[in-house]
């Protein structure tokens, strides 16, 4: 029973971060505060760099950067957005490797899911997750579903935080060059 109420939780949790994040993008609130904090070229980044990692928030964090790429140091931008995108992965990455992952896994342990749990003890599996997951957090993909899999394949903290820091530094830096390539 407590483990219903704690899923039940995590997935209000989630439901009001969506709801949260849709309303935000709809106003246009989020946008004005991206372009706003543009103008500070440092603090600008790191602020899109946090929007960056949500699939709801990406969009106008990708032209924030863009833009803060063709008039400010490339490295900088990449640099500092990196960082905000860090942040913003670890607080998701924290909330779904310490919660939402439990709670994957015990809805994993009923009857119906005994083939499915026995995948997930995999020797093979447990180096596929985290490598599918560092990908789709490079990629353009939404950023949840591959904290997802790192979370889900308990990858260390430690490991995460550089990892994630490379990987959006990188998508910020191709980011930048487009942005530049294309003006």
């Amino acid at each position: 029973m407590a483990n219903r109420h704690h899923l039940l939780l995590d997935l209000g949790i989630v439901a009001a971060s969506v709801i949260i994040a849709v309303i935000l993008g709809l106003t246009g609130v989020l946008k004005d505060v991206l372009f706003f904090s543009q103008g500070f070229s440092f603090l600008g980044s790191f602020v899109a760099g946090i929007f960056f990692t949500s699939i709801f928030t990406v969009a106008p964090a990708t032209v924030v950067l863009g833009e803060a790429a063709q008039l400010n140091s490339l490295l900088a931008v990449a640099f500092w957005g990196g960082l905000g995108s860090l942040l913003g992965d670890l607080v998701i990455f924290r909330f779904i490797k310490d919660r939402l992952s439990e709670d994957f896994l015990c809805l994993l342990q009923q009857s119906k899911f005994e083939k499915v749990r026995l995948i997930f003890k995999c020797r093979l599996f447990k180096w596929i997750l985290p490598l599918a997951g560092a990908i789709i957090v490079a990629s353009p993909l939404p950023d949840e579903i591959g904290l997802m899999l790192l979370g889900l394949s308990k990858t260390k903290t430690w490991l995460f935080i550089p990892i994630s820091f490379l990987l959006n530094f990188t998508g910020i830096l191709i980011i930048g060059l487009i942005a530049r390539a294309v003006a």
